[in-house]
């Protein structure tokens, strides 16, 4: 229902403009004519996609682990372009194609405060402090923990973690610990969104660093497989899917065992590999994620 609903939002949103304009022809002739206020709007619009074309290069960079945009030097990146369009509505650059600017609308100056607000909000997330963590964007900057800075693990928020099953079953085993199965991806925001807006919560924090080890497994990394760990893989409907990367090692992993492509999903299992409850998806309630985690930890405890 979520995909239906999304879509059918697109597909009205696209198709209300020619639907209300064939059947009102006459609202045509109230639209503003073509000028200088059109070129200033695909200006902005320039601003406002060069942004989004470094929020799809950094996506890019984290699947196939270039380390080019480091979270701080995308966020400087940001300010710089958001600094950039803030001075152009007030008048303070201008480009050739622009028209003399007499005075500045009420609009305008409407839009280069938000702009500039917006900017001065990023600046924190250039620092190595708390306020790093800029919730209201969460998912589009690149994760935490890839930053310029020494956060002394990959893991996120700095928990106990692994990004290789195996590897964290045997953590869990010697620990004692329950398994927190987390299928994430890279470029996946609702990811980020629940590591940055709920796993950064104090409660739900310190009960999975205590008590769980995570198991973070990247359904999207195109790392290359060594020649002898890749192979061709056989459903139970006899379909065959070629494993060469780490991402489709992970991704078969949970579509075969969990029945699920989704991005994020999470699994709490005991040390002989036994589901403790069911898997959730993205869960944005941090009472509701806390109160799932705490049931998979009693079950374990018995």
């Amino acid at each position: 229902m979520q995909l239906t609903s999304g879509m059918a939002g697109f597909g009205l949103a696209l198709a209300l403009p020619f639907a209300l304009f064939a059947l009102f022809p006459n609202w045509l002739n109230t639209l503003p004519k073509s000028g200088g206020w059109l070129n200033t709007v695909k200006i902005v619009l320039g601003f406002i996609e060069l942004g989004l074309a470094f929020k799809f290069l950094s996506n890019a960079d984290l699947v196939q682990h270039w380390g080019l945009l480091k979270r701080e030097i995308f966020i400087g990146i940001w300010i710089l372009i958001g600094a950039g369009l803030t001075l152009y509505l007030f008048g303070l650059i201008k480009f050739r194609s622009d028209s003399p600017l007499k005075k500045l609308s009420r609009s305008r100056i409407l839009f280069a405060v938000l702009f500039g607000l917006f900017t001065l909000y990023l600046v924190p997330g250039v620092t190595n402090t708390k306020y790093a963590n800029l919730t209201f964007i969460s998912g589009f900057p690149p994760p935490l923990y890839y930053s310029i800075y020494n956060k002394g693990s990959d893991c996120i928020l700095g928990l106990n973690c692994s990004h290789d099953y195996e590897e964290g079953l045997a953590k869990a085993r010697r620990e004692n610990k329950p398994i927190l199965l987390d299928f994430t991806g890279y470029a996946c925001v609702n990811c980020r969104r629940m590591e940055e807006n709920v796993w950064s919560k104090p409660d739900v924090f310190r009960l999975m660093k205590e008590n769980f080890i995570v198991i973070s497994l990247y359904v999207d990394d195109k790392k290359k497989l060594p020649p002898a760990k890749q192979f061709t893989y056989m459903t139970p409907d006899s379909t065959e899917r070629e494993i060469r990367t780490v991402g489709d090692k992970w991704a078969t992993f949970e579509t075969e065992n969990f029945n699920n492509n989704a991005q994020p999903l999470y699994a709490i299992l005991n040390t002989e590999e036994v589901l403790l409850n069911h898997p959730v998806p993205y869960t944005p309630s941090a009472v509701e994620y806390l109160a799932w985690l705490q049931c998979g930890l009693d079950a374990f405890k018995k």
